[in-house]
Order: structure tokens, then C-alpha cells, then sequence
């Protein structure tokens, strides 16, 4: 079904539920009014681009098709919008008539973060059976050749709602065990929700022992990550896997890209290490988030992660309205579409290096940003050792190498 024209958008984070407003669609324009109960919480889901007012405002019709960027940010993009087109499809929906505000119906209480959509459209099924890790990896290679696949609902139940290009799942996982089990509804208490990673049809086969490795390198440079591990299928095929930072022991919390924040389209950005850190110092009011962005555009410099686009960054907000910046993710060696950084680092994203860092740093005053560097180049020096853990084979750690060898000679 399509054609909804109103959606009341709520919001459960750390246990606490509220209603937030109403999203309305009218003569092709998107409206929205926050809740005149939800403003006095002091609850600002957006502080940037929406307005936090009793009147009804509306978003500008580029870069999110009307919606405001905190609302994009519920929606699935890449792989997990493929999923829903190839669902709807199947039921035999017409996918070009579908507006934002079907799609966000679609998500409904299933999204990222802490926000839910009402009405939700039925149509996703749950799953009792345990998971076999290279049975969905099959049945997603059949997904991204456009070949039909009788798990589709199952795949869309199981990572519809996620974004990025890379295929994934969310699961419930029980370490005491190594169970997995569907992550769609309410988990049981003795298990963490995680998100595991498929490689797409342009990956490298070894993409999860490379990721694997990054984490580690990271956590050296000073980054903070969530947890991540290596799980095994019955070939023993290897998939990448981390523990979801939006979801903890009191509920979920409330997650925002630098996409959405500052409605920034990260397919034609022009957001540059700059604006994340003017963005990270107003959200988190402390000069301390100057560092953590620093530390972050270094890490990616350095070790050739040019995939580092404005939703590969977010924001968490908890029960008292206090915002940080989430865990680092999707760390690994990649290129971008035209080899060029997605962020840029004082203007520069073609080359960028030490001279740019330290510029970028300079203008914000940071005290020491050549320590950051050394501690960053320190943790990529040892990709070899660590690669060599990981089980990475020795002609792609040497190509790697060879790289980190190059960048850090800027």
C-alpha cells in the first residue's frame, strides 16, 4: 500500500517514550509540527536544521526528496533500500510511486536509533530459526546479481532497515554460546545486538579480516570503536561483525548522521573535516570534540579510507538530552567513486597530508595535533603484525603497506 499522507513520529530512548509530532504530506510538500507536549521535554532531536517550534515548518525539497535530515536518517539507504524495492516489488507495489513518507512507514518501530513511525505498513515476518551466516551470504549475492530469491522478506526483516551500500544484518548475539539469532523483535535479555557485514560484488573476499584489522589499528590511534569480532560461517567463511552503539542495557538511543545534521547529500558533498568539527564542538559543547574529529580525519589520511562521507559519521543523544559523538565505524581501506577523500581536510581531498592536517588543526586552536599524528601513525605501522593475525594474505598486506607507506610520507 502507498499513498499515506501522515505519519506521527515517536520516540523511545532509554526506556522513556514520548510523541515527538506529525509528519504530513500535502500537494507534494512535507510538513512538520512537534508535538506542543514534546517541546517541553527539552528534547531538541535536530538542533541544527529543525526548527524546535510549536509552528509547522517544512525542509527545503534538496537533498532529502522534503524530509528534514533527522527523518532521511531513518530511512535505508544502498543495500537496505534495495531490499524494500525488491519486496515491494514482489508484492507487486509500484516502487516509483512511493514517497517518503510510505517509506518511512515501512521502517516503523524497526529503524536505527530511537525514532518510530506510525501507522506502520504490515508486511514484515519474524523468524524463529537460528541463522546460518553462509546461507544469508548466498542469498544476498543472489539479491545483488538481481537474481529473485525466496528469502527476500527474510533478508528485508533482517537488515531492510539498515544503511550503508555493504549488505548486513541486525542480530541478537549470545557471546557465552556464539548464538545468533533475528534481531527484529525484542531480543532476549542474555543477548547484544550486533550488525554483521557481507561483502558486496566489488568487495575484496578478504574485506571482514580487513575491517577486523583496521578496528584494532584504531583503537590504537586513540579512536573509539564498539565493539567488534570475527564470525565464522560452516565454510569458514569470515564476516566482520560490531556491537550496535544506538542500543544499550537502559534502551535505545537517539542516533544522527553528519548527513542528516547538516543536511549535507553525501553522494555530491562538499563537507570538509572542518565543518564535522564545528559541528561536533556545537552538539557536544567541549573543545574536546575538536580532538576526536581530528584524530579520526588523521586516522583516515593515513590509512587510505577515502569512503569518509558525511553518513559515515553520527551523533548519540541520551535520556537527558546530552549529545556525543558515536563510536568511529565503517574504518577500512577503501576508495571512493573518484579516489578522492568524500570529506575533504582544510579544502583538500585529491592529496591530502600532514600539511593540510596540521592547517585543519591550527584553525581550530587544537594544542599539540602533531602527538595525535605520531599516535596515529604509530597504531598504522603496525598493520603488517596485525594483519598477519587476522590471517590477511601476504599480497595484500604488502599492497596495503606499500600504500600506508606512501600516505605517511606526506
Amino acid at each position: 500500500m502507498t499513498g499515506i499522507e501522515n505519519v506521527l513520529v515517536n520516540f523511545n530512548l532509554e526506556g522513556q517514550s514520548y510523541e515527538v509530532g506529525e509528519l504530513v504530506l500535502n500537494n507534494r510538500k512535507i510538513y512538520f509540527r512537534y508535538h506542543s507536549d514534546f517541546l517541553k521535554t527539552g528534547l531538541n532531536i535536530s538542533p541544527i536544521k529543525l526548527p524546535f517550534v510549536g509552528e509547522i515548518t517544512n525542509a527545503e525539497k534538496d537533498p532529502f526528496e522534503g524530509l528534514y535530515g533527522i527523518f532521511n536518517d531513518s530511512l535505508p539507504d544502498g543495500w537496505g533500500r534495495l531490499l524494500l524495492d525488491r519486496s515491494l516489488s514482489s508484492k507487486g507495489i509500484d516502487i516509483l510511486s512511493m514517497t517518503p513518507l510510505d517509506r518511512l512507514a515501512y521502517v516503523g518501530e524497526n529503524g536505527m536509533g530511537a525514532l518510530s513511525y506510525l501507522p506502520q505498513q504490515d508486511g514484515l515476518r519474524d523468524f524463529e530459526k537460528q541463522l546460518e551466516l553462509d546461507v544469508i551470504a548466498r542469498e544476498m549475492t543472489h539479491v545483488l546479481k538481481g537474481e529473485s530469491t525466496e528469502m527476500i522478506e527474510e533478508l528485508f526483516t533482517l537488515g531492510g532497515s539498515s544503511g550503508g551500500a555493504r549488505p548486513k544484518i541486525l542480530v541478537g548475539f549470545k557471546k557465552q554460546t556464539n548464538e545468533l539469532i533475528h534481531g527484529y523483535n525484542q531480543i532476549p535479555d542474555d543477548f547484544e545486538e550486533w550488525l554483521i557485514k557481507f561483502p558486496s560484488s566489488q568487495d575484496n573476499q578478504e574485506i571482514a579480516k580487513i575491517e577486523y584489522a583496521y578496528y584494532q589499528m584504531a583503537l590504537k590511534a586513540g579512536i573509539e570503536m564498539s565493539e567488534c569480532q570475527l564470525f565464522q560461517g560452516k565454510s569458514n567463511q569470515t564476516y566482520f561483525g560490531t556491537k550496535r552503539f544506538d542500543r544499550t542495557e537502559k534502551g535505545k538511543l537517539h542516533v544522527h548522521t553528519a548527513s542528516g545534521l547538516m543536511h549535507d547529500n553525501f553522494r555530491m558533498s562538499t563537507m570538509d573535516y572542518g565543518h564535522l568539527m564545528d559541528c561536533a564542538f556545537r552538539l557536544e559543547r567541549h573543545v574536546n570534540a575538536y580532538e576526536k574529529i581530528f584524530r579520526l580525519a588523521a586516522f583516515n589520511v593515513y590509512a587510505h579510507n577515502r569512503d569518509d562521507h558525511s553518513k559515515n559519521f553520527s551523533f548519540l543523544m541520551n535520556a537527558q538530552g546530552n549529545w556525543k559523538m558515536a563510536p568511529a565505524y565503517d574504518l577500512t581501506y577503501s576508495t571512493s567513486a573518484y579516489g578522492l577523500h568524500n570529506t575533504m581536510i582544510a579544502g583538500e581531498s585529491k592529496n591530502p597530508g600532514e600539511t593540510h592536517l596540521l592547517k585543519l588543526a591550527n584553525h581550530f586552536g587544537l594544542k599539540k595535533p602533531e602527538s595525535i599524528l605520531e599516535q596515529v601513525k604509530e597504531a598504522i605501522s603496525q598493520w603488517r603484525h596485525l594483519a598477519q593475525d587476522c590471517g590477511i594474505s601476504k599480497q595484500l598486506t604488502s599492497e596495503i603497506e606499500k600504500t600506508f607507506n606512501r600516505l605517511n610520507k606526506n
